[in-house]
């Protein structure tokens, strides 16, 4: 197999901008919220979320067993699709630092922004839906990113079709080189 920067290995190179990352948190509908157990498991669970100041918002009720394995450690991580989203391909995963909330000024805006997220151009729905949220265990939790893991869907198609220029492709990363070439000597193949 010959070397190609559209090679299915190489992938670090298709990454978004954060120009695509504000474009894909505003426009996904969901995300999977994830976090540790107390013995090590990881856990995700399908969150509606609102993104803000360049932070995920999300919530939940108190008495959930996430509640409390995020305040034990507050590093999660948030992975979104593209799937639902209207003018981007592919997906990003932040690793973040989250924080809980639970003031009513927090409350009050937040549930309005996601219910009419959930509800858009249905001002019953959203009314419904923000009667919903608006209960007495509810937590909202805000995610701040400490790094982003993101692919370009559309980058990745455009280059398998020899239509993508250098300068749009984003640096290859440690994975893509370093370590994919230890893998590829282990295997007995030629680095790339």
């Amino acid at each position: 197999m010959t070397s190609t920067s559209h090679d299915h290995e190489l992938v670090s190179i298709y990454g978004y901008s954060d120009e695509q990352i504000d474009t894909l948190m505003t426009e996904a509908p969901e995300c999977v919220l994830m976090w540790s157990t107390k013995d090590g498991w990881p856990v995700g669970v399908v969150h509606a979320f609102v993104w803000k100041d360049k932070k995920v918002w999300l919530t939940f009720a108190a008495h959930r067993h996430r509640a409390a394995a995020i305040r034990r450690d507050p590093r999660v991580s948030v992975a979104v699709s593209a799937v639902g989203a209207k003018t981007v391909a592919g997906t990003a995963t932040m690793k973040g630092t989250a924080t809980f909330h639970e003031d009513d000024a927090t409350k009050k805006w937040f549930y309005r922004a996601l219910a009419r997220k959930v509800s858009p151009d249905d001002q019953v729905g959203e009314d419904a839906f923000y009667s919903l949220l608006d209960s007495p265990l509810r937590v909202i939790l805000e995610i701040e990113p400490v790094k982003w893991i993101t692919y370009d869907g559309d980058k990745a198609a455009r280059d398998m079709a020899g239509e993508l220029p250098e300068e749009e492709k984003t640096p290859r990363l440690e994975s893509d080189g370093v370590r994919m070439n230890a893998e590829r000597a282990r295997r007995g193949l030629e680095p790339r």
